[in-house]
């Protein structure tokens, strides 16, 4: 693909004309920044949520997870702050009357930076090829030094502001990186304004009579709340964590760049509540398990780094974020978090009740601190699927499109493949795609030349392609072509079960 702007817009149009992703509402002209997922795509989505769920509730004993209602108590939110302080800095640009993030804006401008040094090093590394040092490169030459430090400079005069919510100081510092909006070009700028993120609605027979409650804007608080009654109702020993998959809302102004901001998505997080004072050791363990999750999926170490927050939320004592190489740059995908007892003592303030735990190992009661980790659903698979999606070119010069996911998080495993139509080869497939469809997901496909069929199954990621042909009829074994090698090998359809059990296994987290 040509450049990275190119490759996203594959992963989109792909992602919509393979039953993945829709515009919501499209027959309406769509609504922003709002999308359905398609047959294909709800099967990855699921998948994905499924692995994460495994690996953080099934294979920990000391974890659980809860589905807590989305409607919540509106006193919750001012206790959390989302109602006093959950904003985004906004700015409008008064030619073009378009509004934007002021703080996207200046990570949108340090990341163009970081793109200079980036080709820096390509360069070097082409010029130098295998003898090339990429860290003694990145620490001594000039030019990567001096991007560098206008990124440290930038980075410093931002963080500042954003930790003291100094609205006039990142207007200020827009207009001396001299950013111009991408519509008009020009730098006439409005002052910065905060804007509240939540979606209000009202719960009531009669809107005169009825409260203003909140779609929530995370998954977070119905854990905390909850926190009393799944420790007691467990009998849960501290150090333990509480795990949720579920919707949230959230009224971006600037929602952008296809499913990885939107106004309602989903998360999966997991609250880990520990002793005072042990926090940062259980900081670093996260850290270092949540990397190994992302890692475990196969995705090159080099698509993902580490991003220590200079900015820590008021509440927090640690932050970091897992980001990914998205076709658009280096974008957050998952978030662990320090959040002290922050939590659990706003809502014993607000409620009037107690939200405590008995240590009997150290014979007092305390307020858990607590350990975050969370991670959007569909940001995970924008990762996966942009990773996945490339254009191949075979030995014999033709082209193939293929989205090499995971087998584990593939939406079929198995397409069953009659030759042709005809010699009782459909009715044999039938026979086979009943006997798999239990364990499987699996797609039947009988039209067009089966070269075209492969070509469809790998567009769309299914791992294995089993073909029924004359041969099957009289020695009972099938032909399975594998996706990624496109190898192809005979199986006893009685050993079909095994042979595709044994390769799509569960991904192991060491």
């Amino acid at each position: 693909m040509a450049n990275n702007e190119d490759a996203f817009k594959k992963v989109v149009s792909h992602a919509k004309e393979y039953g993945f992703i829709f515009p919501s509402s499209e027959i309406y002209d769509g609504l922003g920044a709002v999308y359905d997922y398609g047959q294909l795509g709800t099967e990855l989505k699921n998948n994905i949520k499924n692995y994460w769920w495994k690996s953080m509730v099934q294979y920990h004993e000391n974890i659980v997870g809860i589905d807590s209602a989305i409607f919540m108590h509106p006193k919750i939110w001012k206790a959390s702050g989302h109602v006093d302080a959950f904003n985004d800095p906004l700015i409008d640009n008064k030619d073009s009357k378009k509004r934007y993030r002021a703080d996207v804006l200046i990570e949108d401008h340090i990341a163009k930076i970081e793109d200079k040094i980036k080709k820096e090093v390509e360069k070097a590394h082409k010029r130098f090829g295998d003898a090339f040092d990429r860290d003694q490169f990145v620490h001594t030459n000039a030019r990567v030094l001096e991007h560098q430090a206008k990124i440290d400079e930038i980075t410093k005069r931002y963080s500042q502001c954003m930790n003291d919510n100094d609205l006039v100081g990142l207007r200020q510092l827009i207009l001396d990186l001299e950013i111009v909006c991408p519509i008009s070009g020009t730098r006439n700028w409005t002052e910065v304004r905060q804007f509240n993120l939540m979606f209000a609605t009202q719960m009531g027979s009669v809107s005169e009579g009825s409260d203003t409650i909140y779609l929530r804007p995370e998954t977070a608080q119905g854990i905390f709340v909850n926190f009393l009654n799944v420790q007691k109702s467990g009998r849960m020993k501290i150090p333990f964590g509480i795990a949720q998959i579920g919707k949230a809302f959230r009224n971006e102004i600037v929602a952008r760049q296809f499913i990885f901001r939107m106004r309602e998505f989903e998360q999966m997080e997991m609250q880990f509540f520990v002793r005072p004072g042990e926090e940062l050791k259980w900081f670093e363990y996260w850290k270092a398990e949540r990397l190994k999750w992302h890692l475990a999926l196969g995705i090159p170490a080099d698509k993902y780094r580490y991003h220590d927050h200079e900015k820590l939320a008021h509440y927090a004592n640690a932050a970091t974020d897992i980001e990914f190489e998205f076709p658009f740059g280096f974008k957050e995908l998952e978030g662990i978090h320090s959040r002290t007892d922050f939590d659990l003592s706003r809502h014993s303030e607000f409620s009037g009740k107690k939200l405590q735990y008995f240590d009997s190992e150290l014979g007092e009661n305390y307020t858990p601190y607590v350990i975050e980790t969370s991670i959007g659903v569909d940001r995970t698979f924008l990762a996966v699927f942009s990773h996945a999606l490339k254009d191949e070119t075979l030995e014999d010069g033709s082209t193939r499109t293929l989205l090499s996911l995971p087998p584990v998080l593939a939406p079929y495993k198995a397409a069953i493949l009659p030759l042709v139509k005809k010699d009782g080869l459909p009715e044999k497939a039938r026979e086979i795609f009943d006997q798999l469809k239990h364990d499987f997901m699996l797609q039947y496909d009988e039209k067009d030349a089966i070269g075209r069929r492969y070509r469809r199954q790998d567009a769309i990621g299914t791992p294995f392609c089993i073909t029924v042909d004359n041969d099957t009829l009289e020695t009972n074994t099938v032909t399975v072509r594998e996706r990624d090698t496109m190898q192809q090998e005979r199986v006893a359809i009685d050993e079909l079960d095994v042979y595709l059990h044994k390769r799509i296994k569960p991904i192991a987290i060491n």
